[in-house]
């Protein structure tokens, strides 16, 4: 048995769902025989004391999150997420790079560059993937910063406005659904699978619509009633980035299957694994033997990570 921790900002809680999340993972991770720690950043510095760390907090290269898995790597401490997943999963352009490179099923995509955004330029684009299309800036989460356009005169305007806080953009043919394909997976395994229903108000999970915020609905989805393309190419995505936890989106439309993205620390807090009762143990199995292993093989002993100064001891 070891010690587990999770890595938690309060400032990116934002409903009683997260607390409950951890609240179950805390539970389970004492069921299976762990220490279990939550972690704060003010206590980031306890992480090299951990045997394993789950980050449960929204992740960035420029958050301190990104500090926390970096802490313990370098520690030796197995962690979810890890900085590459975070590095990929953070940028669109990183990320679709990895998919196009691995020749994972996307939606027809362009990138468009600060230099390029001239009316022939977009013309070009539009000519190639159509309209209506998706325009993203890179480091968009949560819905945020995805627009449909319609009209090519659209089209300019929202890419001006994204240019400003992005050198590159990422533009794709919009495939229309009433529902994403959410897989979950660890490891190169599913461990779960839902869909996420969009509201009739939008094309996007999440949205902003005459003042009100509309979310999608979820619906867990049995593994055996998820269409084999969909599962995979939904672990080919995954293979791509690494071999941590991650959602991959996926829409199906007229019998192809496309990725929409892929997702590091992806939700777990609403009903994405109520049939998978077994998806937290998992990833707390998978966080924790591996650490066991990697200290039983000589290349790093529990002792030399632990710091007598700073051993994780409080429970929040």
């Amino acid at each position: 048995m070891g010690k587990f921790g999770v890595f938690v900002d309060r400032q990116t809680l934002s409903s009683s769902n997260q607390l409950q999340s951890l609240i179950r993972f805390r539970d389970i991770a004492e069921s299976m025989g762990h220490e279990f720690y939550f972690l704060f950043p003010n206590e980031i510095h306890k992480i090299k004391t951990l045997d394993g760390l789950f980050i449960r907090s929204k992740t960035d290269p420029m958050n301190i999150s990104y500090v926390a898995s970096r802490i313990a790597e370098l520690n030796g401490v197995k962690v979810i997420d890890d900085s590459k997943s975070i590095q990929i999963c953070a940028d669109k352009i990183n990320m679709y790079l990895h998919m196009i490179k691995n020749n994972v099923t996307l939606p027809k995509t362009k990138f468009l560059r600060k230099s390029e955004n001239k009316p022939e330029n977009l013309k070009g684009i539009v000519e190639e993937i159509g309209l209506p299309l998706i325009l993203k800036e890179p480091s968009t989460s949560f819905s945020m910063r995805v627009e449909k356009v319609n009209t090519l005169e659209e089209f300019s305007k929202v890419a001006s406005r994204f240019l400003r806080l992005s050198d590159v953009l990422v533009a794709q043919e919009f495939v229309e659904t009433r529902f994403d394909w959410r897989v979950g997976i660890l490891n190169g395994e599913v461990i779960y699978a839902c869909k996420y229903l969009i509201p009739k108000e939008t094309f996007k999970i999440h949205d902003c619509v005459d003042g009100h915020r509309v979310y999608c609905t979820v619906e867990s989805v049995m593994f055996d009633e998820v269409p084999n393309e969909v599962i995979t190419t939904a672990l080919k995505a995954a293979n791509a980035v690494g071999t941590g936890l991650y959602g991959v989106d996926l829409k199906e439309n007229a019998g192809n299957v496309y990725v929409i993205e892929v997702n590091d620390n992806p939700s777990l807090e609403t009903t994405e694994d109520e049939f998978y009762p077994e998806a937290y143990s998992k990833i707390v199995s998978y966080i924790m033997n591996d650490s066991r292993q990697k200290f039983s093989d000589g290349k790093m002993k529990f002792s030399e990570v632990i710091d007598p100064d700073g051993v994780a001891n409080d429970r929040n």
